[in-house]
């Protein structure tokens, strides 16, 4: 043990002063002492090492004199001049000519930590800095536990601000066996209000009584972060950094003047479903399709793994930083995809932690609570599950910047498919520009006359995930019988998927959901009222073996 120490101080005094070690010749300031302990104890710890030329790394070791004054000096000045105090292990090492003294400092439980002078120090590298941001304290707190940010209280906020569909949606899940005893399943559930499905849940209970047995309210009345987070109507009225920013760069450069798509900051505005759902939306509208298989006509995929990049956009929406003010940020370049989660890893979390499958969830309630709403795996599965697609992905943890950075690398042959369609999208942008400026176009087939205005072509360049792709599927079904709206990117990936008959579950699978009731609503039963889709059971809808094909047309 002895050995070994001796072992790592000579490594790190041949490597100088780093975040975790600093040097110092003598103690002459108690002061100065008293910060750097500070520092390290609202960091990740650290050793001082005193007898070591800070400027050179020089030895200038220290008597048995010195040893024992230094000693009594280090535990003075972490009792007394660090508050709250802290406990600090002192190791000497015997060196040529004398000794070492080594201070051990842990990262401290009760951050954030201050000197005598109330001013809060952290670790800047192998210096260090003064913090005078609210942000910063509160996410020191968050930290250790004495704070959490998803049950603070949302101020004049109240039940009227939370979405009603949103709430059922939210307890349909959670409490989806108790439902089921009580017959409100399907069409049964669809059809009662909210009401009927509160006191079903528990016997006398409206909404608002079951979000305060759920602490969703607090005890005063007023609303949690949380609830505002998952069930607002208007999120960003209350909380206006608790959003997300989407861009599509033309090139690799975030600096570029250039870019192919932007969402729209009222249409991100919302709850954390809403958000979820329209980054989603960004990237299937964005990312591109490869052929699977050796057929022309075989199945597609998206370029990027759908699993992954749901696993990476909930972990960026729960797991980010409720202090920190500054919304997510995800960018698609021509290389790559960056999604960049305000705050750094929580609790001393490392990316290998995190790679092998630790979890230490940041805002616990908020995650508990959310995988009612959001796509949901298992604690600590996400990102173990997104690798496990054989991706190409990097992990950022800044702590000087808070904040956590995930880039997923693009195949350089998706890169020049995303070139070539660009040019494409601007020839085809431009030709409709054309047939825009007169009013009416002669079709020559039928000799019918057509308003001037391109469905498609509007509906493309909105901030809605529709394709407009070559496909004539959408064409085919729009001039049939039952009239028929445009597809997103999933749903025709659904379609297509249904060329042969499917089940619920291998449909739902295909898009990485769960089996919920909402989802079969969402992204089957929809799909066939809208006529895209059969069942090839008809007569008997619930069947245990019913399954679902594309509509044919002729």
């Amino acid at each position: 043990m002895y050995q070994r120490m001796m072992d790592d101080i000579s490594k790190q005094i041949k490597a100088g002063e780093v975040s975790g070690v600093q040097f110092k010749e003598r103690i002459l300031d108690k002061y100065d002492i008293a910060c750097e302990l500070v520092a390290f104890s609202n960091s990740h710890g650290g050793k001082l090492v005193v007898g070591i030329k800070d400027k050179t790394g020089k030895t200038n070791a220290l008597s048995y004199s010195e040893v024992q004054e230094t000693t009594n000096l280090l535990s003075d000045i972490a009792s007394e001049n660090v508050v709250p105090s802290i406990l600090i292990k002192i190791d000497t090492v015997e060196v040529e000519d004398g000794n070492l003294v080594v201070a051990t400092v842990k990262e401290g439980l009760n951050k954030p930590y201050h000197d005598n002078k109330g001013i809060v120090w952290v670790k800047n590298g192998a210096d260090k800095r003064k913090v005078f941001g609210n942000a910063e304290l509160a996410e020191m707190m968050t930290d250790c536990g004495s704070f959490a940010p998803d049950e603070a209280v949302v101020r004049e906020a109240t039940v009227n601000d939370l979405d009603a569909t949103t709430i059922k949606q939210f307890l349909g899940n959670r409490f989806d066996r108790v439902l089921e005893k009580k017959g409100l399943t399907g069409d049964a559930f669809n059809e009662a209000s909210l009401d009927m499905i509160c006191s079903a849940i528990a016997k006398g209970h409206d909404c608002e009584k079951i979000l305060r047995n759920l602490r969703f309210i607090r005890p005063d009345g007023t609303l949690t972060v949380a609830a505002m987070l998952l069930f607002g109507k208007y999120t960003q009225r209350w909380l206006p950094m608790m959003t997300a920013k989407c861009i599509c760069f033309a090139g690799n450069s975030v600096g570029s003047k250039v870019f192919r798509d932007k969402v729209n900051d009222a249409d991100m505005e919302g709850n954390l479903l809403h958000q979820y759902d329209t980054i989603m939306d960004f990237f299937t509208r964005n990312l591109h399709n490869v052929q699977v298989g050796e057929e022309f006509n075989s199945m597609g995929k998206l370029e990027i793994p759908y699993t992954s990049l749901v696993e990476f956009t909930v972990n960026s929406l729960v797991h980010r930083s409720l202090n920190m003010k500054a919304p997510v940020r995800i960018f698609i370049f021509d290389n790559r995809v960056e999604i960049h989660s305000p705050g750094a890893l929580p609790n001393g979390l490392t990316i290998d932690d995190i790679k092998s499958g630790t979890s230490m969830p940041r805002n616990m309630f908020l995650f508990n609570n959310a995988i009612y709403l959001l796509p949901y795996t298992g604690v600590s599965s996400g990102i173990t599950r997104a690798l496990d697609e054989d991706i190409n992905v990097t992990f950022m943890n800044n702590d000087k910047a808070q904040e956590f950075v995930i880039t997923v690398w693009r195949e350089e042959s998706n890169q020049v498919e995303g070139e070539s369609n660009q040019v494409g999208n601007q020839v085809e942008q431009k030709s409709n520009e054309v047939e825009e400026k007169s009013n009416q176009v002669e079709d020559h087939n039928t000799g019918l006359r057509h308003s001037d205005t391109d469905h498609d072509t509007r509906l493309r360049h909105s901030g809605t995930d529709l394709d407009t792709s070559e496909n004539d599927l959408d064409t085919r079904l729009r001039h049939s019988d039952t009239p028929k709206v445009s597809l997103s990117n999933k749903q025709r990936d659904i379609v297509n998927f249904c060329s042969v008959p499917r089940t619920t579950k291998e449909i739902l699978d295909r898009i990485g959901v769960s089996m919920h009731s909402k989802n079969r609503e969402r992204y089957i039963t929809s799909l066939v009222a809208a006529g895209y889709l059969q069942m090839t059971n008809p007569e008997n809808p619930t069947a245990s073996n019913q399954k679902y094909k594309k509509v044919t047309t002729k």
